[in-house]
């Protein structure tokens, strides 16, 4: 399946899409939700920036985009708001791609980690400047911590089963391109 996929950033871009949609389909999915249970790691926001930090070119704005939005559209969030703060989080890690191509695993996970937590410390303080009620901060630190923590399984998997990983200093394409 990777060979696959290895010819075009379509392939990614469609596989990212079905990933997309096979998990928001089950966060719909009534399974141990009961009240006052814990929740759960953002596997979305994992795959979004273990993807961005390998391979930035298979996730362009749009797609990126169109997954939080419809997020939180069915979530029922407040429309666009983790959106933009997603876009904002990945067009930073666009912006350090020749950085991330050299970091070795612990430095991502620490790049990765420290976003996610300016992610829901910048999310928080819009909600508290619009004076809207917020779940509790316990809650939002635990989800962010199981999200830190799945981090490193996602972009193994990502690994193996998709070959997704960073292109080598120098590396050109099927086509001649530079990677």
């Amino acid at each position: 399946m990777a060979s696959l996929l290895r010819a075009d950033p379509w392939g990614y871009r469609l596989l990212f899409l079905g990933l997309a949609a096979a998990l928001l389909f089950v966060r719909l999915l009534p399974l141990g939700n009961a009240a006052g249970s814990l929740p759960g790691p953002d596997v979305m926001l994992c795959l979004t920036l273990a993807w961005m930090m390998r391979r930035p070119d298979f996730l362009p704005v749009w797609l990126i985009v169109t997954v939080t939005l419809m997020d939180d559209l069915v979530l029922m969030r407040p429309p666009g708001l983790w959106t933009a703060i997603v876009v904002l989080a990945t067009e930073f890690l666009r912006s350090r791609t020749a950085l991330t191509r050299e970091l070795n695993f612990m430095a991502e996970w620490l790049l990765a980690s420290g976003l996610m937590i300016g992610m829901l410390l910048a999310y928080r303080l819009v909600f508290m400047l619009a004076l809207l009620p917020q779940p509790p901060f316990g809650f939002a630190v635990v989800q962010v911590i199981w999200s830190i923590l799945v981090y490193p399984l996602v972009v193994g998997l990502s690994r193996l089963a998709f070959d997704l990983r960073k292109p080598a200093t120098g590396e050109i394409d099927d086509y001649g391109r530079r990677l």
